[in-house]
């Protein structure tokens, strides 16, 4: 039986051709500054934001924890929509590394603007935390893979801006946005203090990301890592599959979105199925009738070697990545006839 493993973008394997790179880097103690990879990959994908420095860390959680950390004081709030992964898939860690509070807004599946920032920014008062960071996402995981245009950012980065807030960008799925906007990566970079890019999803490495920002964020971040236990030594190895996946793997996400759509046009006739969010990226939701259940169809696909995961109450999540095929959805088009 053929598995279609659908659940996150982050089951990819390397690559015969990645695993090359990665064995034939050069690599050296990265906490004492020696690894010369990685090194590279920090001054690549800074410069591909143009931004002044970057961290390498071993995961996109991390990497939003650091940038919260060195944004923020204690008793700072934060300002993001409730469907972000800061708030929903990291374990509390803004209130238990930075002891700071989240201001929730409603977004449009998970995106808000510059008139909701400044409709929810505390006055200077000591009965209300002080209002220092606004955080995006994009794209937007709870929101079905739905991107954020410049424009968007842009207003919202102003009016941060006017009123003395820091911006970060959990861009884990950044270049799924960028591959479809046709937006400069420099253009995000004049918009945010930080951003965390992942390179363990539709890249398609198997371990990593990175937090960029300017020099003396970077400095600060560098600590944070240390104290996170995200220091690493010949981390080199793990570097060059991010730069394979830079340098190999952006333009082919267009791939992983025409497959979402084919994916989701298959259960657009299926009875059991109340609603699909509009696939703009790699990520289909679909509602499913609470009649049938979520846990049933996703058995029923599970017996037939095709893995999702459950995302909320009768809700279902699909994940294209560079692991699947035509030919595993024309498979999956079969087995729901």
């Amino acid at each position: 039986m053929m598995l279609i493993d659908l659940r996150s973008d982050t089951v990819t394997k390397p690559t015969p051709e990645m695993k090359e790179y990665m064995f034939s880097a050069d690599v050296g103690d990265d906490v004492f500054g020696e690894d010369k990879t990685v090194i590279q990959l920090e001054e690549k994908i800074a410069g591909m934001f143009g931004l002044n420095a970057a961290l390498f860390c071993p995961s996109g959680t991390m990497t939003n924890q650091i940038a919260l950390r060195i944004n923020t004081e204690p008793q700072d709030e934060v300002i993001c929509d409730r469907t972000s992964h800061i708030y929903n898939y990291e374990g509390g860690g803004a209130a238990y590394n930075s002891m700071v509070s989240l201001r929730l807004l409603n977004g449009e599946r998970g995106r808000f603007t510059a008139v909701d920032v400044e409709e929810n920014i505390n006055p200077d008062d000591i009965h209300f935390p002080k209002t220092s960071l606004v955080a995006l996402e994009n794209t937007v995981n709870k929101g079905g893979g739905c991107y954020y245009k410049l424009g968007t950012i842009k207003a919202i980065s102003a009016a941060a801006k006017s009123n003395n807030l820091k911006m970060h960008l959990d861009g884990a799925r950044i270049f799924n946005a960028l591959v479809e906007t046709r937006e400069s990566p420099k253009d995000y970079g004049k918009c945010f203090d930080t951003i965390s890019v992942c390179f363990s999803k539709g890249l398609g490495a198997p371990v990593g990301s990175a937090i960029l920002g300017t020099h003396e964020s970077i400095k600060k971040a560098r600590r944070v890592r240390k104290v996170l236990g995200g220091a690493m030594r010949q981390s080199g190895y793990l570097a060059a599959a991010a730069i394979y996946a830079l340098d190999n793997n952006i333009d082919r996400l267009k791939s992983d979105h025409k497959r979402a759509k084919s994916l989701a046009t298959i259960f657009e006739t299926k009875n059991y199925v109340t609603d699909i969010l509009s696939v703009e990226t790699n990520i289909v939701i679909l509602s499913i009738d609470p009649s049938y259940g979520s846990t049933r169809l996703l058995d029923e696909l599970q017996s037939n070697g095709i893995l999702a995961v459950p995302f909320g109450k009768n809700t279902i999540r699909f994940v294209t990545h560079l692991d699947i095929t035509d030919d595993m959805i024309n498979e999956i088009e079969i087995v729901l006839k």
